[in-house]
């Protein structure tokens, strides 16, 4: 298994929900609609749990989010875990495949992908390994 690297770029677009778990302004839930373009062609869809602080430039959020579409031509979906935090404006995120979440061509598919945050629009690169 040699690891691919998958590169190109999205469009997102972030609904808030309303949540009645969340009595304070600072917690929030997110539907998370994607379009990807480059080596993923396709769509995502998930759900994002944010909080903020008082301070500004520091919150964090988790998030899960399924990919269908192709990747280098294979057909399938996986599922992404997201895990970020800002620390005063320094950002930290982790985003990975959920274990054997892969299905059709895609299935045995691991990795992480980086985004790539540039003047408003986003790009990806996705490194990952495919089993079969």
């Amino acid at each position: 298994m040699m690891e691919q690297v998958a590169t190109g770029t999205f469009e997102v677009k972030l609904s808030p929900q309303a949540d009645e778990h969340n009595s304070g302004t600072l917690m929030g839930r997110l539907l998370i609609d994607k379009t990807f373009h480059g080596d993923l062609d396709g769509t995502s869809k998930g759900q994002m749990l944010s909080a903020g602080t008082a301070v500004k430039g520091s919150a964090g959020y988790v998030a899960m989010e399924q990919f269908t579409g192709t990747l280098s031509g294979r057909k399938g979906s996986l599922v992404f875990q997201h895990s970020g935090t800002m620390n005063r404006g320094a950002a930290q995120l982790t985003l990975t495949v959920v274990p054997d979440s892969g299905t059709e061509e895609l299935t045995g598919i691991s990795g992480s992908m980086e985004i790539i945050r540039d003047m408003g629009n986003h790009s990806y690169r996705f490194a990952y390994t495919l089993t079969s």
